[in-house]
């Protein structure tokens, strides 16, 4: 005779096999639960979690976990959806098109900036690196001590393979910016995104989620903001002389 805890798992098994993308941990709870209706939810969760330290220990090799809370078969494992290495062809996409775009987004949505402004290129004129957007957030008339103006800087990927090199960048410019936002398009794949937001939660970056392909309405999302940290002053004063024309548009 079948024991709850079997029917659970071969209910689960169902489940997942006809999920071709994979299923998130609680459409799986809630999923099993509607076709055992007779049965406990604490139960199922108990039956689901011993389950899935038996999948990350290896001990079942045809459902695995390719990304915090989300289950799949193996045979249902794309290597363009969950990570591996992939040379997709690129559209003809210029990240030149959102840059201006985004700089308003800084001031108006996030009010992170007053004043933004379009860069890129090679500005800076070294290996590490020009922003794409770089603005400044200054406040005035608030009482009779003003605070210092803060530099904010941005970097701009239109291109998900280069998501690692576009982090490197970023976490390069808190050399002389007081905030930095990462903007990376929203189709990238899932896992990717999720590590990228892991890195930035821990690093203090701003994460931005984009649509690549709508350069009218390129819908920013915010994932995460961007924590404040006091630039080196040697830097900030070596780009900010490298770029005096801008400096006065955004100061």
């Amino acid at each position: 005779m079948t024991t709850q805890r079997e029917q659970i798992i071969k209910t689960a098994r169902e489940i997942l096999e006809n999920s071709p993308k994979g299923i998130r941990y609680a459409d799986l709870m809630r999923s099993i639960s509607e076709l055992l209706p007779d049965t406990k939810i604490n139960t199922i969760h108990g039956t689901i979690w011993e389950f899935k330290q038996k999948i990350d220990k290896g001990e079942v090799k045809d459902v695995i976990r390719p990304e915090k809370g989300l289950y799949i078969l193996r045979k249902y494992l794309k290597e363009k959806e969950f990570g591996a290495i992939e040379h997709e062809e690129e559209t003809k996409i210029k990240e030149e098109d959102f840059y201006k775009l985004f700089a308003d987004y800084l001031i108006n949505d996030l009010e992170e900036c007053t004043k933004a402004v379009a860069l890129g290129g090679n500005r800076f004129q070294d290996r590490w690196g020009t922003p794409d957007v770089i603005g400044t957030y200054r406040i005035l008339g608030i009482g009779h001590i003003q605070p210092p103006i803060e530099v904010i800087s941005a970097e701009i990927k239109t291109d998900i393979n280069q998501l690692i090199t576009a982090f490197g960048q970023v976490c390069s410019y808190k050399l002389f910016s007081h905030k930095v936002y990462l903007v990376i398009p929203k189709d990238a794949r899932g896992t990717d995104i999720k590590r990228i937001e892991s890195l930035c939660l821990k690093f203090g970056v701003g994460l931005i989620l984009f649509d690549r392909n709508n350069k009218e309405n390129p819908e920013f999302e915010i994932l995460t903001r961007a924590a404040k940290s006091e630039p080196d002053y040697f830097y900030l004063n070596k780009y900010l002389k490298l770029i005096e024309d801008v400096v006065e548009e955004i100061v």
